[in-house]
């Protein structure tokens, strides 16, 4: 298990002028020493997160696959860049990402959201935004844009030229760090003290989920229901993958090619098939389901962990089946839709301002 500890500003520091909104019972992100919040670093990032003038052919944005009303993702198994290549894996949505101590499906070493963001940009394998090689292309689109000087000078005021790649970059992290998530039904019940938020079903689905006959709660815990989690308090980060049985293609446990999971990175085969539990807040809005978007319903997901997987040698323990009825299955889906939050759907703060 890879732990790593980061630095950080202190909680004031890291909160600059930017009001989180968070419940009291809910712990403040990590924030990087040298790109604290700002409202106006939070503004500028709206912008550039939804301009398609960071695409080379100006065709996509960040938003393009990271849709609001989808809780930022797409809709679609795998996602399709600007230069229509379709990608392995779907686009991770991005609530909560300021506490997710990694920040792709399968790769270790991607910690911070200012190393994650150059990925889209620049990355050729796959192409997302196609800009690698264009990064005076970028810079000189938003310099002669009539709005970014200005938002960029607002958001770094001490500098004199502040319409840089490490500010555009910094800009969108803190962004996507103000997606904060936690005004579902199930917050209303547990940190508010509404009992009346869930349904007599959703209560039956929360027992199920959190009972150890389903271990649901094992790899999707926490205030997050991710157990790849950071925050203020934090002293290490763990930042597990689990191969959830999804595929077997040898009878040793491969998994389809190019798409083997931390392996990939790791070259250990022991690594073959692992991948990031997400978060299952907002996770009904978030189909269709699994890193490659392979089971189109949360019924579909239910049922494979049910069946205890394809019987990999080397799946998660975790992963052993297990027996519901259909109403119980019924009751759990009706607990995972308590964890959708509908209220920053609609926020205007983190729409598309153009």
């Amino acid at each position: 298990m890879l732990v790593l500890m980061l630095l950080a500003c202190s909680p004031d520091e890291a909160a600059g002028d930017w009001d989180w909104g968070l419940p009291d019972d809910v712990p403040l992100p990590v924030v990087p020493a040298d790109n604290p919040m700002s409202a106006e670093k939070v503004a500028l990032g709206r912008h550039l997160f939804y301009d398609t003038r960071l695409s080379e052919n100006e065709t996509q944005s960040c938003g393009t696959c990271h849709l609001q009303e989808l809780a930022w993702t797409d809709g679609l198994a795998q996602a399709e860049g600007s230069t229509g290549e379709i990608h392995p894996r779907g686009a991770m949505g991005l609530l909560n990402v300021a506490y997710a101590t990694t920040l792709t499906w399968a790769n270790p070493a991607v910690r911070l959201l200012e190393d994650q963001a150059l990925a889209p940009m620049f990355g050729e394998f796959p192409v997302e935004l196609g800009m690698a090689g264009k990064e005076d292309l970028l810079l000189e689109r938003l310099s002669q844009a009539e709005l970014y000087p200005p938002l960029f000078a607002a958001a770094y005021p001490d500098e004199g030229d502040p319409v840089t790649l490490h500010n555009v970059v910094g800009a969108l992290s803190s962004f996507e760090r103000a997606l904060v998530s936690f005004d579902a039904p199930y917050d209303r019940m547990l940190l508010d003290g509404e009992w009346d938020a869930l349904s007599a079903s959703a209560k039956r689905g929360m027992d199920l989920f959190f009972s150890e006959e389903l271990e649901c709660f094992h790899c999707h815990g926490g205030f997050t229901f991710s157990d790849a989690t950071s925050h203020e308090g934090t002293v290490f980060d763990a930042a597990p993958f689990h191969n959830n049985g999804l595929y077997d293609e040898d009878g040793s446990g491969s998994y389809p090619e190019g798409n083997g999971g931390v392996y990939e990175i790791t070259g250990d085969p022991a690594d073959m098939g692992r991948f990031k539990a997400p978060t299952l807040r907002n996770i009904a809005l978030t189909a269709p389901y699994m890193h490659d978007g392979s089971l189109e319903t949360l019924e579909a997901v239910i049922e494979h962990y049910a069946s205890g997987g394809v019987g990999s040698p080397l799946q998660s323990a975790f992963v052993s089946g297990f027996s519901l009825s259909g109403s119980e299955v019924g009751d759990l889906v009706a607990f995972l839709e308590s964890l959708t939050d509908e209220s920053l759907l609609g926020d205007d703060r983190f729409s598309d301002p153009f």
